[in-house]
């Protein structure tokens, strides 16, 4: 029972209790044979109680008392008198077990509400109306009848959330007038009294009981009636369903036929379901006859049914027609109209289909009819499949939103289609839309689809035999194998064409991952590149990414390792085997695993492998569609990995293996946009090893090569993560550092000096190399690339001039002593 309804009856329930415990303080009785007698009459009269129609509620006759006893008895004894009856009514012959709390409510705060109110009503009543007891009993009778009737009806619409005003109509209003006449043997009763005693209240029984039997009777009638009324509808019912079962074996007909060839244009049984409940609502608003919502029914089902003359190219092209695949296009409301013309409808489907691109201002096809010279059901038809058409995915665009496409609809109102259409739609599409869902939601069936079931073991060598079962009693949708087919073929002409569009190897299999889940379904993706006698991944997209990007596998070990050793795929098979798989209890875990060897033209390149949380999740068609891509894919790889080498020699030094002065210039032009986007500063330095040509001489080439690497190794060691060291040419380097400071760039000419020296040590064995370093900052020297690189380098020559006039200086120094004296 809802919390309102709860809160009500404990209201009603402590008011009552509370004006009996009042009563009872006052208590007092002026005959208490009187007093029994009318107790037993009123316990007896509630056994005599008829079922209100449609409710569990009962009704008795026993008000006839309570009135009486309000005109002769105390407040007290009514009170005892209505509660006692409320009670033999609850459970004399009741169907079920009573519950406490109805039980409660009746007898401790309904009942003695009513009463009470009823007895106020009348005493107050009768100081204002003197010697008129017809009106005072109608005051009595009108106002036990509402506090009673009034409140069971709140206490109902309460609980069911329905209307209290609608609940007492239909249910209580019709025994009022049975109030009143029972409030006119009340008073004949009471005017007898006067005479005969009080007594004569025993006269009462036989209108009890006349009163009784007449809400039987009548209560009978509406129930016959009602039972009259079911048994035709029943019989109508058969009727008509005999008559549906018979039109309804044409209309699946029809619908499967559409279905089916609408599945190749991608067209979902939610497209057309929602076209036709839009179309028909609104032919059914603009009052058209059962013969045109026929034929608009089997219309929707069949307007493109002529596409089958189209071909697959031009109906899945992802971008605009050219004006001759569009003149293509256009033949399909005519072909489809003829098709038409060859079923023996009995309402007039094909002049729709061939309409239903026609224009309201004239300038559609085939025929350029005007206005209303198009059958109405094509206008209509029009209307709606453009609607459904601007929001629903299509090949060369995304849905827009329902509201969006309204407005562009509503925009062509006049010109495409007709303003009476229009207008409709625009003022209930968001009505016909949750129609729509609600009726497609109560007609869909469960889904089949081809399941494949493959146990597996927790073994090390789980996983590495292909035994693929199709479980029993498997179906399969024929849309969906009629519209995966259609995207199949598809989805690998996108890939072939991508995998021919980019050398970039990351660009490219990311685009391939993304359109690959449309035809394979899968968690996560790893396209493992091999390196010698390992499969590093090269690239990963999906689920527990940081655990996949850290797999290095031997070849020949665990799962991948496996498949790149003997050129056979893996399907479902187990991912934990894989060496340093370990998995995060707070991740998703990858229980399935589908993997393919990449052949290239020089042999092996790596592995494909798909990964799924659920356990059997990879079937065989999934291995085939596989297969089919994976060759491609390995060429594909094999020629951008020699593009990649390609262009990492193009930019990397030979030597050293740093960035040469190439990649150097690519990079500072990046850095300085970025610089001037971020308003932020750069520190461009340029150092040349001083001695090396002394090294070169003195030890030879290989030498000094060898001193160009140790230094090279040490420099990037030094560099800051986001630092940029490059390899100018011979012994000159440029490091570019993001936000440094003078005082920075100084104790980095330390740093390299002192690295300079130990790479001179290492070789040679003596201090012979330091480093001249000149170093600008942009934009306080300059703001191009070319103006801060000769700017470095001729503070950087500066530098070395300075050191070698210094050198000089220190040689002429230290000889100077040792010149000997002149001999005598």
């Amino acid at each position: 029972m809802p919390i309102p309804a709860k809160i009500f009856i404990a209201i009603i329930t402590a008011a009552g209790a509370a004006l009996m415990a009042t009563a009872f303080l006052h208590w007092h009785d002026n005959s208490l044979l009187q007093f029994a007698c009318f107790l037993l009459i009123a316990m007896l009269a509630s056994t005599m109680k008829v079922r209100l129609p449609g409710m569990e509620s009962t009704m008795s006759v026993h008000f006839l008392v309570i009135l009486l006893g309000v005109l002769q008895l105390s407040l007290g004894e009514t009170l005892v008198i209505g509660s006692a009856a409320a009670l033999v009514q609850s459970l004399w012959k009741t169907k079920h077990r009573p519950q406490a709390v109805k039980v409660a409510f009746n007898v401790l705060g309904m009942t003695p509400l009513a009463v009470g109110l009823t007895y106020f009503a009348y005493h107050v009543s009768a100081q204002l109306i003197k010697d008129s007891t017809t009106l005072l009993l109608l005051v009595a009778a009108c106002t036990y009848f509402l506090s009673n009737t009034v409140t069971v009806a709140i206490v109902i619409a309460l609980s069911e959330n329905r209307s209290a005003r609608k609940i007492w109509t239909e249910t209580f209003f019709w025994s009022f007038p049975y109030y009143l006449v029972g409030a006119a043997m009340v008073g004949f009763v009471n005017f007898s009294t006067r005479y005969v005693g009080w007594q004569s209240a025993l006269f009462i029984l036989p209108v009890m009981y006349w009163i009784y039997r007449t809400y039987q009777m009548y209560l009978g009638r509406l129930e016959d009636e009602k039972r009259r009324a079911e048994i035709e509808e029943q019989q109508a019912h058969a009727e008509r369903r005999h008559v549906q079962e018979v039109s309804g074996v044409l209309q699946r007909t029809i619908e499967g036929l559409a279905l089916a060839i609408d599945a190749k244009d991608h067209t979902t049984h939610q497209h057309l379901h929602r076209v036709r409940t839009y179309a028909v609502e609104i032919a059914l608003e603009l009052g058209l006859g059962e013969q045109d919502l026929a034929a608009i029914r089997a219309a929707t089902l069949l307007h493109d049914i002529g596409k089958l003359a189209v071909p697959d190219h031009i109906i899945n092209k992802p971008g605009r027609l050219t004006p001759e695949e569009f003149e293509k296009m256009k033949i399909h409301p005519t072909v489809g109209a003829d098709i038409l013309d060859k079923i023996a409808f009995n309402y007039p489907v094909a002049s729709i289909v061939r309409a239903h691109h026609e224009k309201w201002n004239g300038q559609g096809y085939p025929y350029g009819l005007k206005g209303e010279e198009i059958p109405i059901g094509a206008r209509i038809l029009a209307a709606v499949d453009c609607l459904d058409a601007l929001s629903s995915d299509r090949q060369y665009r995304k849905a827009l939103p329902l509201d969006e496409a309204m407005k562009k609809v509503a925009a062509a109102a006049g010109t495409s289609f007709d303003p009476k259409v229009v207008e409709i739609l625009q003022r209930r599409y968001l009505e016909l839309e949750s129609l729509a869902v609600r009726r497609l939601e109560e007609s869909q069936t469960d889904a089949h689809s081809f399941n494949y079931s493959v146990e597996r073991g927790e073994q090390p060598d789980a996983g590495f035999e292909l035994n693929l079962n199709r479980r029993p009693g498997s179906h399969s949708d024929f849309l969906s194998s009629i519209a995966s087919a259609r995207q199949e073929a598809h989805t690998l002409f996108e890939l072939s064409q991508d995998l021919g569009n980019s050398l970039s190897l990351d660009e490219t299999l990311s685009l391939f991952a993304m359109r690959l889940r449309r035809l394979v379904p899968y968690d996560s993706i790893v396209a493992f590149i091999r390196k010698g006698d390992l499969l590093v991944p090269e690239f990963v997209s999906g689920e527990n990414f940081r655990l996949l990007s850290s797999l290095e596998i031997t070849v020949g070990t665990g799962l991948c390792g496996w498949v790149a050793q003997n050129a056979r795929p893996i399907v479902n098979g187990n991912p934990s085997v894989e060496t340093g798989f370990v998995q995060d209890a707070r991740t998703s875990e990858l229980r399935s695993a589908l993997a393919v060897p990449l052949q290239g033209l020089n042999g092996p390149v790596g592995v494909l492998a798909l990964y799924q949380a659920e356990a059997n999740a990879f079937t065989s068609d999934h291995l085939r569609v596989l297969q089919v891509i994976t060759s491609k894919l390995a060429l594909f790889i094999e020629n951008a990995l020699k593009y990649r080498q390609a262009e990492s020699s193009a930019i990397s030094d030979f030597l050293t293996g740093m960035p040469n002065a190439r990649a150097l210039s690519m990079h500072l032009d990046q850095e300085l946009a970025r610089c001037k986007r971020e308003h932020s500063t750069a520190a461009i330095m340029v150092c040349d090893l001083n001695g090396f040509k002394e090294i070169n001489d003195r030890y030879g080439h290989l030498a000094g090569d060898k001193v160009l690497k140790i230094f090279a190794g040490l420099m990037r060691k030094a560099c800051r993560e986001y630092d940029y060291p490059a390899r100018m040419g011979g012994d000159e380097f440029v490091i570019v550092a993001p936000n440094m400071t003078p005082g920075s760039v100084s104790e980095r000419a330390t740093l390299l000096n002192a690295m300079a020296q130990q790479a001179s040590r290492e070789v040679c064995g003596s201090d012979l190399l330091s480093v001249s370093l000149g170093a600008v900052f942009y934009p306080q020297d300059g703001s191009d690339t070319e103006h801060l690189l000769a700017e470095a380098d001729r503070k950087m020559y500066a530098a070395k001039q300075l050191h070698y006039q210094d050198r000089a200086e220190l040689s002429a120094a230290l000889v100077k002593p040792l010149r000997l004296a002149p001999v005598n």
